[in-house]
């Protein structure tokens, strides 16, 4: 699933962790966010050392090289942060940086949230260690709580430390590293605490934008045909199974009988699924891993997060005429507002473009 800003802790240092935080586990919690940040700031060394030394191996150097021409292009033509991030490397030696662990009540969508001290509130939390992720979410379905647990092969200090391209991105094509690249820089560019949906969304847009010229650039088409389009078919099904049963846990229904009916619900999102990939993916089975596991509320948390205003970015973007300087300017005016009128803003960017388009 996509990467995901990391509370950037480690500045505050102990002192301040016992001033912000109460109780044991709290202070474990924050102090192995510090240790695993450590490990991974320890870990990093410059892109260009690693590319010149030939005992590295071949492949992971040529990767290496085609993120930082990606890198390049994000600051030169993209008006991205010009800093060390992703200009470093570093072999974490797991498959995943992160482990985070969503919760949600039986019968909602809406997430445990956690605050932090600089980032806010956020929708997980997230453990440096697979084990430790895993015991968090023993506890939390004890309370009865719906738990899912996501591997993160990459995220965002928000430019609060060089981040570095991580060993767990180097399964990752060219363009996908790229992608994740142009994503965060636009994190560190500018980011709204508290608001998931205008963050991701705007940094979902830069991305998608920012790919599409790196295409141009280099004499690629500028869409991803079939793989583009079977993610939005995807997300799509993912997306009308949380309305459903956003809709049904607004019934007044005995429990038993709202258990029946979410499972028949997560039931209906796996034939859908299926039948979608019989007659149009021709058996594409790139999904399969994750419908076929256990399904709950906390497993459809992240869909939705990182799209919902993309097309309104899209219009502003339209509206600056694609001028990356004026675009940026316009997003921190929006993230200025308050967040009540800043949805609305965004929402008239939404109905604009929408009208637009029927016109």
């Amino acid at each position: 699933m996509p990467h995901r800003p990391l509370v950037p802790i480690l500045r505050l240092g102990l002192a301040g962790l016992l001033l912000l935080v109460g109780g044991c586990s709290s202070l474990d919690y924050y102090s192995q966010l510090a240790s695993g940040q450590l490990g991974l700031l320890r870990a990093r060394e410059p892109v260009a050392e690693v590319i010149a030394d030939p005992s590295r191996p071949q492949a992971l150097r040529e990767h290496l090289l085609h993120a930082q021409q990606a890198r390049a292009f994000a600051s030169e033509h993209l008006h991205l942060p010009d800093n060390r991030s992703y200009r470093l490397y570093a072999d974490i030696k797991r498959p995943y940086v992160v482990w985070n662990v969503f919760a949600t009540p039986e019968f909602s969508l809406t997430p445990q949230s956690h605050c932090f001290p600089i980032a806010g509130c956020v929708a997980y939390r997230g453990y440096y260690s697979q084990g430790a992720a895993r015991g968090e979410a023993a506890v939390q379905r004890q309370q009865g709580l719906d738990v899912y647990i996501g591997g993160v092969e990459a995220y965002s200090t928000l430019g609060w430390f060089d981040d570095p391209i991580l060993s767990s991105m180097m399964n990752w094509g060219e363009e996908r590293l790229a992608t994740l690249i142009f994503h965060e820089l636009a994190h560190q560019r500018f980011y709204v605490k508290d608001d998931t949906e205008f963050n991701e969304s705007y940094a979902n847009f830069v991305e998608q934008e920012g790919t599409r010229q790196w295409r141009a650039a280099r004499g690629l088409p500028t869409t991803l045909g079939n793989e583009t389009q079977q993610k939005d078919q995807f997300i799509t099904l993912v997306l009308e199974t949380r309305k459903r049963l956003q809709a049904l846990y607004a019934l007044p229904l005995p429990a038993e009988q709202m258990r029946a009916r979410k499972a028949a619900e997560f039931e209906r999102l796996r034939q859908e699924y299926r039948r979608l990939q019989a007659t149009q993916w021709a058996g594409d089975k790139r999904y399969d891993g994750w419908i076929n596991t256990p399904l709950n509320n906390a497993k459809l948390l992240p869909f939705g997060l990182y799209d919902q205003w993309v097309p309104a970015f899209a219009a502003l973007f339209k509206q600056v005429n694609g001028d990356w300087p004026a675009f940026f300017t316009a997003v921190e005016k929006l993230g200025g507002l308050p967040a009540d009128e800043r949805r609305a803003a965004l929402q008239k960017l939404m109905d604009g473009r929408q009208h637009a388009r029927l016109r």
